[in-house]
Order: C-alpha cells, then structure tokens, then sequence
C-alpha cells in the first residue's frame, strides 16, 4: 500500500492521471477505496462459500476455509489488506475490513452455539483470534511456506482453528475432508449428511 503512486496506476487504467486525482484528490483516498473494494469482495466470497453449507458448523467452517484459502492464493494482497503497517492515515480503513471479518465470523459463532454445535465462548474473542490466526498463520512473518502444500495448510489451519473453537473431531464429523483436492478448487467442499446438517 505504501508503494502506491497514482501515475503507474492510471497508466495501468488507461487514464490520465488527472482523471484519477478528479475521483481520489489523495492517494490516502485512492487506497481507501481499494480497501473497501477488497473487502466487500472477500466478505461476500466468505458469505456465499458459508450460505451455501449444510448447517451452521460447516457453514463456520466454510468460511474459515474460504478466507485462508483467498488469503493464501494472494498473500501479498492479504497482506496488505489486514496487516502492512501503512500510517495512521490508513490504519482505520485496515481496521474497518477487520472489524467486517470479526463480525462475520462472530455471527458464524454465534449460530453454531445457538444450535448446541460449539460450547458457549466469547464470539467477539474468538473472531478476533480466527483472523489473528489466518494472519500469523498464512501471511505473516511466521507462516510456513505453502508453495504446493496449499490445501493441506488451509485444512490444518481450519482444524486448529475448529479445535480452537470446542470441536475437537472435525475429520472425524466431515468438516475438513482429508483428501487433497485439484488446485484450481479454492473451497474444499463440506460433506453432506453430516451431523451439523441442520
């Protein structure tokens, strides 16, 4: 985000870069718009992948799936989005995104305790850890190097993420299937006929 410069991104457009400072007078503004882009485009990928399950257990875990999945096919882009130290001038858009994701998960939570799927914990705490978790996990200065080994890190990062959460036989119930899919599935799909399709 630092790197930013309006000249390279309106030669990229195909546009004067005057035409651009006429809808984003700041490259703060610029950014900013982008920020918000990324996440409406990532809350909505993670809604529909999380709709689309049987209950609302597979549904969390879709949408832990969906998230470290997209995050890890664009680490940079996650990066960048959730946690590159940009300047107070755009820390608030990074937060609004990560204040979208807490509250998606946290609604997530929220269903799978109210139908006796999780054990009764803290919905706001634990959102905050799952995005910590794919953060550090995934993108940050600590995450394992994942060059072919995609899928197999996105399933162990949902496990310990569900283990996290109170279920502690998550292969066991079908949420995370142990075979390795085809790269070019981003989702590894939740089996139906499990107990959690409710």
């Amino acid at each position: 985000m630092a790197a930013v410069q309006i000249a390279p991104v309106a030669a990229r457009a195909g546009i004067a870069a005057g035409t651009v400072y006429r809808y984003f007078p700041t490259k703060t503004g610029l950014v900013e718009a982008l920020l918000a882009e990324i996440s409406a485009r990532e809350i909505a990928a993670l809604r529909s992948a999380a709709d689309a399950a049987p209950g609302p257990l597979s549904a969390l875990c879709a949408a832990i799936m969906t998230f470290s999945a997209r995050a890890l096919a664009d680490r940079r882009l996650a990066f960048a989005a959730l946690a590159e130290p940009v300047g107070a001038d755009l820390d608030a858009a990074q937060l609004v995104f990560r204040k979208s994701l807490a509250a998606e998960f946290s609604s997530r939570i929220a269903t799978a305790v109210a139908g006796g799927h999780l054990p009764e914990l803290d919905r706001a705490l634990a959102a905050a850890i799952l995005i910590g978790l794919v953060a550090e996990g995934l993108i940050g200065a600590l995450a394992p190097d994942a060059r072919g080994r995609e899928h197999d890190i996105v399933q162990s990062l949902t496990l310990i993420a569900l283990r996290a959460l109170g279920v502690a036989d998550a292969r066991a119930r079908g949420l995370v299937v142990q075979t390795r899919m085809p790269a070019s599935i981003p989702l590894i799909p939740v089996k139906a006929g499990t107990q959690d399709a409710t």
